[in-house]
């Protein structure tokens, strides 16, 4: 998309990266989550300092997408060492922990680009495969992964306040052949 800037996150987006961070998961969430566990959830997890914590791990990988007039963000991807309850996981393994655009930005190749940055990121750091979660009602995020090459790999149990809801997993080999 013409005007987008995609670029590896710094300490000092911390707050812009919270800020899409909300928005993208009440958009993506709003027809599913109640409003309270949303609420508690996002105050939680998509903090500031959550965001902070992230950029200053080594072993993390976090870009944004700002537009390119006044930097305003509209997404983001986070790649992080595996946390999901799949057998056989490992060191050289990854996980794909978040990727959003805001939806009036879908369809313009900024989720590709989030995507490539950290596909290339895992590989450079010596990852061999890389894994997501996802909603099983995602359907846009399903098409897009299974359109990007991960496969099913399993399932998980994944709460928000006191309601448990199904998220597939896909994986997907990154390494260099």
């Amino acid at each position: 998309m013409k005007g987008v800037v995609v670029r590896r996150a710094t300490a000092d987006d911390a707050a812009a990266l919270s800020l899409v961070a909300a928005a993208t998961f009440l958009e993506s969430y709003a027809h599913t989550i109640k409003a309270a566990d949303m609420l508690t959830h996002v105050g939680r997890f998509h903090t500031p300092d959550a965001y902070r914590a992230f950029i200053a791990d080594p072993a993390c990988g976090l870009w944004i997408a700002e537009l390119g007039q006044g930097g305003a963000p509209i997404g983001y991807a986070l790649l992080t060492p595996p946390d999901l309850p799949i057998d056989g996981l490992g060191a050289r393994d990854c996980e794909l922990r978040r990727i959003y655009v805001l939806s009036r930005h879908h369809g313009g190749g900024i989720g590709r680009r989030l995507m490539q940055m950290a596909t290339d990121h895992g590989r450079a750091t010596g990852r061999t495969r890389l894994f997501v979660g996802v909603h099983s009602g995602n359907d846009g995020a399903i098409a897009f992964y299974k359109h990007s090459g991960f496969r099913d790999a399993g399932r998980r149990i994944f709460r928000v306040g006191d309601t448990d809801y199904e998220d597939l997993i896909f994986g997907m080999d990154i390494a260099v052949a």
